[in-house]
């Protein structure tokens, strides 16, 4: 068996306060109004929709625009007695 170690250089105190376990702050005692959730959620939704409209809208018109023959030929009837 091996003999007990004895440090030449004195040993660190632990028994100081620890910063890390401290008191957490108090709490402020202001009252704090809740987040209006539900409306941030539908206005999201809404400003996603009208940019899918508008760029659905932009699609159709662009293609509109640039297709050649996409104009149909007017009917024209003549009647023969």
């Amino acid at each position: 068996m091996s003999k007990p170690w004895t440090p030449t250089r004195p040993t660190v105190d632990l028994h100081a306060p620890s910063r890390i376990r401290r008191e957490p702050p108090p709490i402020d005692k202001q009252t704090r109004l809740p987040d209006d959730s539900e409306n941030e959620t539908w206005a999201v939704v809404l400003g996603i929709m009208a940019f899918a409209l508008a760029f659905t809208v932009l699609i159709f018109w662009v293609s509109d625009k640039t297709s050649p023959g996409a104009q149909p030929e007017p009917i024209v009837v003549t009647r023969e007695i």
